[in-house]
């Protein structure tokens, strides 16, 4: 048997072929950015923590030691804090393959993306290509596979939010949105085995599409009916919101977040993701399933239905604890510091009213901030709970008839505390 090197083995396609591969016997070597939480789900085989943007020749050389071939799965929707489209899909492809060059790895079989060659209306497509073209002028024996949207039994990116479009009661009609022909988890991976043969075409680039050609609403209407909801009632959006939610979605991804929804998914969705699927029947021999026959054999669970509703409730609950914090800073820092320090004053605080009014007020603001960054978000859900108990604590020594306000302001400090920990629960992404 092979030993294989995944480069993006945590992700949803790079995960799945690590799976197959090894239950038929292959030694595996995982490669990611961050493979902790993978590691210990898988640990039956071999794990690297590596960036493929920034991985030195002397890293690629001992991570691909003794490899028959490379699988990469790599790859980032949009520019962000920790995602570098030319570095992850162009300069860092290009050292990996001079990598397998030196070190003997001769079969290389490569992710790109469906309609690279015919149109790049993005940096996410233009930076693909130029990975593409780098792997076809190299001497190893390259597969480059070019995938429309990957369905399967996990869910991340654009698959993620189609379930979870079609969990609302009502359905959000995106404009300009051009056909997709969705492919199956499975015949991604079985195609990858495939091509791991050792007697296998190389130095072929082909498109993997499922026999659907559906509308992003069409499809929608599948996952909903696969949910068991009843149809929903479908608005069209006007373009200047679709181009707000663009926007918003872009503003996250600055903050470290990675939404479906940013500019380069708008570009990618416009220009669609249809193609001719007979060159992959014909060499494979695999006949792809169709969106329907995918869902009917594996009736939706109720986690599938937890996971869909609470996929667009997540971004709802972190932005409102970042304003919730933010806000209760700024108001106790500006309108609402007079009215603080009386009542302080009146519990007996004495001169240590303003310290602890500007101190909990510069406190709220730090976990606010936190909360909207993805990389400090999870110790600032944590401050934000240890924060809200510390003021739980205080008002209940210093202003106890609080307890009995109409407004309740310690009693609000419960479900406060159940979103932070609800916020948690959800943050990983996969």
């Amino acid at each position: 048997m092979a030993h294989i090197v995944i480069v993006g083995a945590a992700g949803l396609i790079g995960a799945a072929i690590a799976a197959r591969l090894r239950l038929t016997g292959h030694t595996v070597t995982g490669i990611g950015r961050d493979v902790g939480h993978r590691s210990r789900g898988m640990p039956d085989m071999t794990w690297e923590q590596l960036d493929l943007a920034r991985a030195s020749s002397a890293e690629w050389t001992n991570a691909l030691s003794g490899a028959t071939a490379v699988v990469n799965c790599a790859g980032s929707l949009q520019d962000g804090p920790a995602d570098d489209l030319a570095g992850i899909h162009e300069r860092g492809l290009k050292a990996l393959i001079a990598a397998c060059g030196s070190a003997g790895v001769d079969r290389f079989i490569h992710f790109s993306a469906m309609g690279v060659d015919r149109a790049t209306p993005s940096e996410f497509s233009r930076t693909k290509l130029a990975g593409d073209a780098a792997l076809i002028a190299s001497d190893l024996d390259w597969i480059i596979l070019r995938p429309s949207v990957v369905l399967g039994e996990a869910a991340y990116g654009a698959s993620a939010l189609i379930r979870a479009l079609a969990s609302l009661p009502i359905l959000p009609v995106m404009p300009n949105t051009a056909p997709l022909q969705p492919v199956a988890l499975d015949d991604v991976v079985a195609t990858v085995a495939f091509f791991l043969q050792p007697d296998a075409p190389s130095k072929i680039a082909m498109e993997l599409a499922g026999p659907d050609q559906l509308d992003l609403t069409a499809l929608v209407r599948l996952f909903r009916r696969w949910l068991g909801r009843p149809p929903a009632r479908e608005i069209s959006l006007p373009g200047w919101i679709a181009e707000l939610l663009y926007r918003s979605g872009d503003l996250a991804g600055r903050l470290g977040w990675r939404p479906p929804v940013r500019s380069n998914a708008r570009r990618e969705i416009e220009r669609g993701a249809v193609g001719d699927n007979a060159p992959w029947m014909r060499i494979t021999g695999l006949q792809p399933q169709s969106v329907a026959a995918m869902l009917c054999a594996r009736p939706a669970s109720v986690q599938e239905g937890w996971f869909a509703g609470l996929y667009l409730l997540k971004p709802a609950v972190l932005v409102s604890l970042a304003i919730f914090w933010v806000g209760s800073g700024l108001a106790s820092l500006g309108p609402g510091y007079t009215a603080g320090n009386a009542l302080m004053l009146q519990s007996g605080a004495g001169a240590l009213a303003p310290i602890a009014i500007i101190g909990g007020g510069l406190a709220d603001v730090l976990v606010g901030i936190g909360i909207a960054v993805r990389r400090t978000a999870g110790p600032a859900l944590i401050a934000g709970i240890v924060v809200a108990l510390a003021y739980a604590v205080a008002g209940t020594i210093l202003t106890p008839r609080l307890w009995l306000d109409p407004l309740a302001p310690l009693l609000k400090i419960a479900p406060v505390i159940a979103l932070h920990l609800v916020a948690q629960a959800t943050l990983r992404d996969r």
